[in-house]
């Protein structure tokens, strides 16, 4: 009669702390994730396009979209983003704002936000849409689809 009671008892218990723990774990992923978007925005501001690429899965299977292009690759990302912003003015000063973390799963999520570059003569913005992959150096990006808004 005790061994009947300790298992559905047990595996009530295991459930519990399961479903405890869920959240816990959602909330870290998103401020991790969150953390990677800061850090990418830091980075831009201080002129360092390869420490904003670190926000990136270093892989051949990285996508960025952007107007009707599709650039597949980190390598083929980053030279991009170092032909477009070939210097700090064409660069500058990076924000993000609105961000969205959804979780799709323990180890993928989709982002959502805006982006607005700040420059001497405009200030270009827009919006994104992230995939977000939990690899091995951490969170990182491995899909990316921005666009502009149009210039006013």
């Amino acid at each position: 009669m005790q061994t009947r009671l300790t298992l559905p008892i047990l595996c009530i218990i295991l459930m519990a702390a399961l479903v405890c723990a869920a959240p816990e774990q959602a909330s870290s992923s998103v401020a991790e994730i969150q953390a990677v978007l800061t850090a990418q925005q830091e980075a831009w501001n201080h002129g360092d396009i390869d420490a904003f690429m670190n926000g990136y899965g270093r892989s051949a299977s990285t996508v960025f979209v952007s107007e009707d292009e599709v650039r597949r690759g980190w390598e083929t990302v980053r030279d991009r983003y170092l032909t477009k912003y070939s210097d700090r003015a064409k660069m500058g000063t990076l924000s993000f704002s609105d961000i969205e973390v959804t979780m799709l799963s323990p180890d993928a999520a989709a982002v959502l936000g805006r982006w607005r570059l700040k420059r001497a003569n405009d200030e270009p913005h827009g919006r994104f849409t992230l995939i977000f992959k939990r690899l091995p150096e951490g969170w990182r990006i491995v899909h990316d689809h921005t666009s502009a808004a149009p210039a006013q």
